[in-house]
């Protein structure tokens, strides 16, 4: 399976331009926010070596980030915080950070194609697509625009917050990070509706 920008060109051939791509990173950490990204690329000026941003290493990513931010017609980037996310769940809390996302796209999509089984309500045409990231060129642009936007913000909190470990585990429950909050217990930026967190702490 590859990456390409085909659907993308059958969307222009119809008329539904400019089509956004969204993907979402951070739904199963314990700590941090959910991050969603939007991308219309230029379709004179595709990136070369988009995929899946899991299938990259950093550096990779952190490369093609760039070249993004550099070529795209448009990028929205949003997030929704830990407390918003025990508010709302975490599902809702996905697709209203994808909605944010779109909403930030300083040119409004046609049409929309998001990773995924689970598209948000838009305005405008939305289509889920299983695997996206690893099929269209947009999608997978904007996992990796949420993925380094949501790591940096994880080593941001990392600096407010050393005890945790965040820059080496993204907020994950890895055993590195559930030793440390059975340590110290959670931060404010801990999901305190998710296990081990859930009915150990409250706010």
């Amino acid at each position: 399976m590859t990456t390409d920008f085909l659907r993308e060109t059958q969307a222009i051939s119809k008329g539904l331009w400019p089509l956004a791509g969204i993907d979402e990173v951070g739904r199963g950490p314990l700590a941090g926010p959910v991050v969603a990204a939007a991308v219309i690329l230029d379709p004179a000026r595709v990136p070369e070596g988009l995929d899946d941003s899991k299938k990259l290493s950093a550096a990779r990513r952190e490369e093609l980030f760039a070249i993004i931010a550099e070529t795209a017609l448009a990028v929205g980037i949003a997030s929704v915080t830990a407390l918003e996310i025990d508010s709302i769940n975490i599902r809702q809390a996905t697709l209203l950070a994808m909605r944010r996302a779109v909403a930030a796209l300083p040119i409004q999509p046609a049409g929309v194609l998001v990773d995924g089984n689970d598209p948000p309500v838009l305005a405008c045409p939305c289509e889920a697509v299983i695997g996206g990231d690893a099929q269209i060129a947009s999608i997978a642009a904007a996992s990796i625009v949420a993925k380094v936007t949501r790591d940096a913000m994880m080593a941001r909190l990392c600096q407010r917050y050393p005890a945790y470990g965040f820059s080496a585990h993204a907020g994950y429950g890895t055993p590195q990070h559930r030793a440390a909050l059975q340590a110290h217990g959670p931060c404010p930026e801990h999901r305190y509706s998710f296990a081990p967190v859930k009915g150990v702490w409250r706010r």
